[in-house]
Parts: C-alpha cells; sequence; structure tokens
C-alpha cells in the first residue's frame, strides 16, 4: 500500500506545481480586474471628477500620475490653462493636507472615523484643534479617550506642528510605495502558493469546493460578487424635476458574469447627497420573484434642485460606474413659496408715479424657478386691490376703470418678476397678488398712496433730527372700551415709538398708550368716519387694546411710521433679510472696537466665580476681544475649541434650571426656563448683568460670522424672550411657558362661565406646604373687583402680566443692562419671540435617530401607519431650521434638553387627528402633534411644511 501511495502522493504534487503555475497568471488577472485601476474607477478618476477636472485625465496618465499621493505632490502641469492649474495646486493642497491627516489618524487607531471627520469640517490637522468635545465625544463614542490623548499629543507651536506634518507626509509617501511594492512583487509569491494550496484542496476535498461560500476555491473560479460588474438603471431621463420620488435598481453579479443573490450581509452602502447635505434612501434586496434575486431597488425624494452625487459601494467598493452625478431641475412656480423679496406687509409710494416691487418665483420644495426661452414667465400672476370696502380687481388687460395700472415683467439674469404698479388717486389701498387664482405666500399687503406734497413732507420727517412730530386726531375708543364722544388728542412719531397724547388745560401732557416701533405694531385703515368726514385707522401691537382713532393726516402718519420702521428693519420684514441687517449694524455699532486676542485664565472647578472675576473690569472694548481661554491646570493652546468649550459651560452653568439662576415653572428639568425670583442668596443680580453681557457677546461674535459665530445653548420661556424685545405678555404665554397652570385654570376660565365664581382682580401665593404666604392685587382695588365674563380675558391678562413679568422685574432689568451694553434694544426688537430664538440659539442639532428611539404613537390604523411612515420619511429629509420649526410648532422651543428627545417630559406625541386633507395641528401642553390621513405622500409633506412655517409665527397653535 504504501508503495502504492508513493507514486500517488507525487504524482499530486508535480500535479499542483503545473496547476499552479497556470492559476498564477489568472490570479493576477483576478487582482488586476478587481483593482481600483481598472475594473472600477481608479481614486484618481475619482478626486479629478470632484475637483471638475476630468477632462485632463489623459495629460495625467501622460504624467504616470495614478496615486492620490503623487496627485497631492503636483507643482504645476504647463499643458493645464492658467486657471484649472491654481484650482489644481489648490485641490493638491488639501488633498496633501487630508492624507497627512488620515496618517495621524492611523497612527492612533482612529483612521475608521475619517469619513465622518471629514463631514464635520475635520479635513486637516490643524481643524483638529478646533473639534469641540462635545461633538467629538458623540461622533467618536468609546475612541474619544484615545482622541483626547492623541490631540493632547499635538504640538503647541505651529513651528513644532509643521515638523510633525513632514514627518506624516513622508510616511505617507513611504507607506504608498510599500504598498506598490507588495502589490507587484509580493503577490506573485501569495499567487503562486495560494494556487497550490487550492488546487490541493480541489483534490482532496472535492465535495467543498462547489457549495461552501467564500472559499479559496470560489475566489480562483469567480464564484463571488464583484463590485466592478455590478450595473446600475436609472428609472428616469436626464435633467429630472424636484419632487419626485426617484427609483433606480442595481443588479449584482459574480465575477464569472453569473447573477449574484444579494442579501444584508454583503453590505451594500448608497449614498445620495447634495452638497453637503445628505438624502434618505430606502432600499429593497431581492424580492419574492426569484429572477430578481440579485436586484436592488433604491428609492429616494428629491426636493432640491441641483447636483447630486449617487454612490452605491460593496463594502468600501464602489460599482461599476460610481460615483454617478445627476441633475435635477426646479418645478414649476407654488405660490405657498413665492415670495415678494424685500417684503413689506405696508407700501408706500407716490400718486402717478410707478412703483416696482420684485417677485421670486420659487417652487413648493422652495427652489428658484427656471424657465424655458418659449416660456412666458408671467402668466398666472394677478392683483387684485381693495378701497375701503369697495373692492375692484385689476389683472393684465382688465377695464380702464380700475385706479391702478399694473405691469408684470421677467428679467431673464436674475430669474424674477417686476411688479410695476401706478396709482392715479391717492388712499389706502389693500392688495393681494395671486398666481393661479392662489394667493402668494406674502403677497397680501396694504398700499399707502400718497399725494406729492404729502409725500414731499414724510420724506422731511424721516430725514428731520426732530422727533416731536405730531399730528391731530380723535380718539375714538381705548383701553377696550368705545367712547361716546371722541376725544382731541396728538399722535406723535418718533423712529422708535408711536405716543397717543391728550392735553389736559390745553397745555398738561398726558399719555394715553404707547406702541413700539416695531414690525408687530399694525395699521388697520378703514373708511371716512361718518360724523367727521375724515379717514379711521386702528393700532395694534397684538398685546395690549387696540386703539382707534380719526386723522385727516392718517395717510401721513402711517406712511412716516412705516419708512421710520423700514429703516429700522433694514428695508425688509423677512427673517433672513433682518437677520443680515442686524449682523451689520451689530458689527458697525462696534467697528472702533479691534476684535484682537484677550488671555483670560478660568479655573474649570470654579467656572462661574472664576469666569466672573475674570471679566469684572471689562470694558465694551474688553467684551468685544477675541477671548483666549486656558483652563488653569491644562496644557493645551486655544485655536478656538477652547474657547467654544468655554462659552458652552458657561452657558449651562447660567441657563440650567438645576443650578437654580433660570427655573421652569414646572418640575421637569427640560421646562422652559426664565430668571428665579427666589433663587439662592448666593446667586446676585450680577449674575444676571453678567448672562446678559454673555448672551449680548455670543450675538457679536455670530455678527462676526465664520468660526466665531456663538449660540446660546438655552430653552428660555417665550414671555421672556418677548421682554427682551419690549413686548408686553398676555395669557397666551401661560399655554407654552406654565402648561400646568395654563391646563388647571386659564383653561378653564377661558371655557367656562365665571359669573358664578368668586374669582377676584387677585393671586394668592402659597409656599410649598400649602401655607397661604400673602395676597396681591393684580390692579389697584383688585381683591373688592370682581371678574365677570366681560373682564376675564383682562384678569388673566393681568394674571401674565404679575406671574411672568412683575415678579422678575428686577432680574430682567439686569439682564436688559448687560446685554444692551454690546446689543442696542431697538436692533433686538425687530425679531418676534420665534425669530429671536433662533438667532440667539440656532437651530441646534437633531438626531433623526434619537428621535425615532424617543416618541410616543397614539392611534394603530393602517391608515395612520402609512401616515407615521410617510412622517419620518419626511423629517429624514428635513433641514435643521425645519426641525427647529417642528420643535417650535410642537413643543413651543426650538431647542431640546440637554439629553435629547428622551427628557422632553411630556415625550414628543404624534397623533392621529380624525380629519382628512386639513393642515397638522399641535398641542404644545402636551409636545402633541395631530397628522390627518391625505391621499399621497406629496400632498402630506406640502401640508407638514406648511403648518410648521405658518404655524410657529405668533399663536397659531391649537
Amino acid at each position: 500500500m504504501a508503495s502504492f501511495h508513493r507514486p500517488m502522493l507525487l504524482v499530486g504534487i508535480l500535479l499542483c506545481l503545473a496547476c499552479s503555475l497556470s492559476l498564477t497568471k489568472l490570479l493576477l488577472c483576478v487582482f488586476a480586474e478587481g483593482s481600483p485601476g481598472t475594473g472600477d474607477k481608479s481614486e484618481v478618476d475619482i478626486w479629478l471628477e470632484e475637483n471638475e477636472l476630468r477632462q485632463y485625465k489623459s495629460i495625467f496618465k501622460e504624467h504616470g500620475i495614478s496615486t492620490l499621493v503623487s496627485c497631492a505632490q503636483l507643482d504645476e502641469l504647463p499643458e493645464l490653462p492658467a486657471h484649472d492649474e491654481e484650482r489644481l495646486q489648490r485641490a493638491a493642497q488639501l488633498l496633501q493636507q487630508r492624507l497627512i491627516l488620515r496618517q495621524w489618524l492611523g497612527q492612533h487607531s482612529l483612521q475608521h472615523h475619517y469619513q465622518r471627520l471629514v463631514q464635520l469640517d475635520v479635513a486637516a490637522l490643524d481643524d483638529v484643534y478646533w473639534l469641540e468635545d462635545s461633538r467629538a465625544r458623540a461622533l467618536l463614542g468609546k475612541d474619544f479617550v484615545a482622541w483626547t490623548a492623541a490631540r493632547q499629543a499635538l504640538p503647541t507651536s505651529k513651528d513644532d506642528l509643521s515638523q510633525l506634518k513632514a514627518e506624516l507626509w513622508s510616511a505617507v509617501v513611504k507607506s504608498t510605495q510599500h504598498e506598490d511594492a507588495w502589490t507587484w512583487g509580493g503577490m506573485l509569491v501569495v499567487s503562486v502558493s495560494v494556487a497550490g494550496l487550492v488546487t490541493l484542496a480541489a483534490m482532496t476535498q472535492p465535495a467543498l469546493a462547489p457549495e461552501a461560500k467564500h472559499t479559496l476555491l470560489q475566489y480562483v473560479t469567480g464564484k463571488y460578487l464583484l463590485p466592478g460588474n455590478c450595473k446600475v438603471n436609472f428609472e428616469w431621463d436626464e435633467p429630472q424635476v424636484v419632487g419626485e420620488t426617484m427609483t433606480f435598481t442595481v443588479k449584482f453579479y459574480q465575477r464569472n458574469g453569473q447573477p449574484y443573490p444579494i442579501c444584508d450581509t454583503d453590505n451594500l452602502f448608497v449614498e445620495v447627497t447634495e452638497g453637503a447635505r445628505r438624502v434618505a434612501t430606502i432600499a429593497e434586496l431581492g424580492g419574492t420573484d426569484p429572477s430578481a434575486a440579485n436586484v436592488a431597488v433604491v428609492k429616494f425624494t428629491v426636493r432640491h434642485a441641483g447636483q447630486y452625487r449617487i454612490s452605491v459601494l460593496i463594502g468600501s467598493c464602489h460599482v461599476q460606474g460610481s460615483p454617478f452625478i445627476k441633475h435635477f431641475l426646479p418645478g414649476p412656480p407654488d405660490p405657498n413659496k413665492t415670495v415678494f423679496v424685500r417684503h413689506s406687509s405696508t407700501v408706500v409710494c407716490t400718486a402717478g408715479i410707478p412703483h416696482s416691487l420684485t417677485i421670486e418665483p420659487r417652487d413648493e420644495f422652495n427652489n428658484l424657478c427656471q424657465f424655458k426661452p418659449e416660456d412666458d414667465p408671467t402668466q398666472g400672476y394677478t392683483m387684485s386691490v381693495t378701497q375701503c370696502y369697495l373692492a375692484v380687481v385689476r389683472q393684465i388687460g382688465c377695464l380702464d376703470s380700475v385706479p391702478c395700472g399694473v405691469a408684470f415683467d421677467y428679467d431673464q439674469s436674475s430669474h424674477r418678476i417686476s411688479l410695476q404698479v401706478r396709482f392715479s388717486s391717492e388712499g389706502c389701498y389693500h392688495a393681494t397678488v395671486s398666481y393661479r387664482g392662489v394667493e402668494l405666500h406674502n403677497g397680501d399687503f396694504d398700499i399707502i398712496v400718497l399725494s406729492g406734497s404729502d409725500a414731499a413732507l414724510v420724506q422731511k420727517n424721516v430725514a428731520s433730527k426732530n422727533h416731536n412730530i405730531c399730528y391731530e386726531a380723535r380718539l375714538v375708543s381705548v383701553q377696550g372700551e368705545r367712547l361716546t364722544k371722541p376725544k382731541k388728542v396728538f399722535c406723535y412719531v418718533s423712529p422708535k415709538q408711536l405716543t397717543v397724547k391728550e392735553f389736559l388745560l390745553k397745555f398738561i401732557p398726558k399719555r394715553l398708550v404707547t406702541f413700539r416701533l416695531c414690525p408687530s405694531t399694525k395699521f388697520h385703515f378703514q373708511s371716512n368716519n361718518n360724523q367727521y368726514n375724515q379717514p379711521s385707522f386702528i393700532v395694534d401691537d397684538g398685546c395690549q387694546p387696540k386703539v382707534e382713532l380719526i386723522a385727516k393726516d392718517r395717510n401721513v402718519i402711517a406712511a412716516t411710521f412705516t419708512h421710520f420702521l423700514l429703516k429700522n428693519i433694514g428695508g425688509s420684514e423677512t427673517f433672513k433679510d433682518k437677520q443680515d441687517f442686524f449682523y451689520h449694524e451689530v458689527r458697525k455699532y462696534h467697528q472702533k472696537h479691534y476684535h484682537e486676542k484677550l488671555p483670560m485664565k478660568i479655573q474649570r472647578e470654579k467656572l462661574l466665580e472664576s469666569s466672573l472675576k475674570a471679566t469684572k473690569n471689562f470694558s465694551v472694548s474688553d467684551w468685544c476681544r477675541n477671548f483666549e481661554i486656558t483652563f488653569q491646570g491644562e496644557q493645551g493652546l486655544d485655536w478656538g475649541g477652547v474657547r467654544r468649550e468655554w462659552f458652552e459651560l458657561v452657558c449651562s452653568a447660567l441657563f440650567d434650571a438645576r443650578n437654580s439662576l433660570f427655573v421652569g415653572f414646572s418640575e421637569s428639568q427640560q421646562a422652559l426656563v426664565h430668571p428665579n425670583p427666589h433663587r439662592p442668596p448666593h446667586l446676585k443680580l450680577k449674575h444676571y448683568e453678567f448672562a446678559g453681557r454673555l448672551v449680548g457677546k455670543c450675538l457679536y461674535e455670530s455678527a462676526l460670522g465664520g468660526s466665531y459665530r456663538q449660540l446660546v445653548r438655552a430653552r428660555f420661556t417665550r414671555s421672556f424672550l418677548a421682554q427682551i424685545i419690549g413686548l408686553r405678555v398676555h395669557y397666551k404665554y401661560f399655554e407654552q411657558d406654565d402648561p400646568d397652570l395654563y391646563l388647571s385654570k386659564v383653561k378653564y376660565i377661558l371655557e367656562h362661565d365665571v359669573e358664578d365664581m368668586e374669582l377676584y382682580f387677585v393671586e394668592e401665593e402659597y409656599d410649598r406646604s400649602g401655607q397661604l404666604l400673602k395676597v396681591v392685587e393684580l390692579v389697584p382695588g383688585g381683591s373688592k373687583i370682581r371678574v365677570r365674563n366681560n373682564t376675564k380675558h383682562q384678569y388673566l391678562d393681568a394674571l401674565a402680566q404679575y406671574r411672568l413679568a412683575t415678579c422678575l422685574k428686577d432680574e430682567i432689568e439686569h439682564f436688559l443692562k448687560g446685554l444692551n451694553e454690546l446689543i442696542p434694544d431697538n436692533l433686538l426688537s425687530i425679531f418676534d419671540e420665534n425669530e429671536l430664538e433662533l438667532l440667539l440659539c440656532g437651530t441646534g442639532e437633531y438626531s433623526v435617530a434619537d428621535f425615532r428611539a424617543h416618541h410616543v404613537v397614539n392611534g394603530g390604523s393602517p391608515e395612520f401607519r402609512r401616515i407615521l411612515d410617510w412622517f419620518w420619511t419626511a423629517v429624514a429629509n428635513f433641514t435643521q431650521e425645519e426641525m427647529a420649526r417642528l420643535l417650535q410648532f410642537t413643543t413651543g422651543c426650538s431647542q431640546l434638553p440637554p439629553g435629547g428627545f428622551v427628557e422632553l417630559s411630556p415625550r414628543f406625541q404624534i397623533t392621529a387627528a380624525p380629519t382628512f386633507g386639513n393642515l397638522p395641528t399641535a398641542h404644545t401642553c402636551f409636545n402633541q402633534l395631530c397628522l390627518p390621513d391625505y391621499e399621497s405622500y406629496e400632498q402630506f409633506e406640502k401640508a407638514l411644511l406648511l403648518a410648521i412655517s405658518e404655524g410657529t409665527e405668533g399663536f397659531g397653535m391649537i
């Protein structure tokens, strides 16, 4: 037997060696076919396409530039035009910095975080200094300790840092050379050895070769998934219009060309991006049909016009043709998104002189519309005008009896529509501009048409430095009561306010009411008063009783007020325009203060006390300098990251309810916060002054822009935000600020008869044990004034004034004192409460995964489950600002508690509404969003976006 097996073994070995030689060639082909340079696009090709230099691939090939390292070492290519050569050099420098960063991460075993760090704008070693610990901790998880140690080991001097970069770059070059040597030299040895082993395995274990997955035999015979063989088919024509759910299929094949059944373990990764924004996708693998086992169907919704990058990868390898570049065009104009540029709720013009307004056509997803040369972009626009209850409609080609001329014209260069109106007679009009019968988003406004002499008078008023401009008028109603006989008064208009005064004994002035000159103060024009035959108007700021006046100079008063207002807010009432104007004015206000570095040493364990001490004697000029923070006992150079960490920690120390300087009405730690009048003895009024200065500092830094931008991490009550901008509080603030009181008392009084209640204009205060401390009169003699049905709103307003303002008077005054040292109050007053919160706090950072993990669903019908799926698809595509608006709409605040959605109390609730096609509604007391039923996803998404954008303005919520 032994003599028989020896020849057979020798024959087997000889066959193995013979086969290994032939299989070596086969393996070399396999490796060559799977390399990035042949079957797939090479890294160099992808890099050229990303930098829009794909037309120079042949030049790179001629110069032998085949690796990213050689791209990063480019000095010049004479064949390139000058502007492309300059762009190439900039791209090469950026690439070199990224490779250095990747090498540094690899040295500390953090290389698997490279892509996610790049998405956070950490694209170079210098950026490591700037990344805040909070964001790094969330990104790196358990590797945060290694990250911290690696960052602390970085040099603090620029020379040492440059030396480190040079060493890292040298390591990058060497590692690339070693990889090339292994690829073309060592691969032959490995191939021969592997081929022999595979052959021997196939001879000795023939039963295993055909069936076992991922065996060496399968690898050799081509029975494995090859990304380069996979094919992607897009089921739409280029270019496509936004708004549709786009579908493409991926067919998977083995290296030998046979279909490959795709499954979850194959690590299919699909990423759709538009700029820096990632689009949510749904991938369905295989299916019930056996013939489609090798097919994946991918869907995503396109909302933003522009260039999309679609990457399809198996593991870390792109499939054939990936990444793909697709272009999407904006859709047709949508009236709900089409807007007037630099909008004003009141337009002032002169009779006989054309006045131009600008419309920006936008589609339903807020993309700027584009039109073909053969289209007429002005088609479908109409304008209706109403004068003192007499409606007259003007469209292109309408009757000449209309008192105004209207013309629409399209500007091809700016993609905007110009609307020119010309009124033949003076007066007050109300205009509505529509597109195809639907009113534009901000297409409802008043028009004051002045005579030539009145227009000159208004211009003189605005230019005058004399702020005692006054006009005689008659007061018809005040404090909610209509006078039996109109009273003679005088209206004073200044750049800051409109004041109504009367004169006792004809020379003693008495102020009756004052309206702040801000966007919340509105004029409502009415017809001539029959008794005096003079025009009347109502002034309403939304928080105090309306005032009705009669004045022959009504148009001049309103036009002067409007000009002052537009001058104060930069000429437009949209938030973005007001924000840009605010930042410009803040920079202008502090233009004499230099933003040079100011070193500050802070004790981390005594953060608030040491920060107060460090800034105790700071002037306004010092507060405008660039703080360079050093925590005592800690090494490290502040390149911005330590400064941002200090801002975040100080905001937490000041505005976290657990620290008692600011508190909420409810016991929940996630409640909205406002100044605490019952704070511990060690917290003084100076702390509120410091808090105001810190908020002012954040706004000033944000005005500088770029990396200096600072957000205020706080969840302020709406009533506190209102008082910052000078508004009077009222009972509606209870719904968001003190929901417990609103549900137990305010809502009950509003909905029930109070005649039988023993309710007086007083407020009783109790201690924690329930003992009565004192009784406070809400109005003079309030203990003797009983609340009636016709005075219950007045009682609730007085209650709100006491609980939300009077109790906090000292704290708010000191906060405003600190804030107004850096930011003038007239600049803050151009915003409403929601806009001020977005200005101060930004849009925050929201995790959809955290949202999905911590919410409550009320409703289980098949229809509602479908709506719920649509909701999560829509939310996945939300921008950060849209998420902030959703939170404002549902919870009353754009900011989440420090722990995220899990700390919302009550939890965010999504409830089925028993309606069809209506807008979603919200109950901020319960953090509850109510979703009706809809026919299609498109209708649902449109309604949701409209609700959160409109419902957050004022008190439009239930």
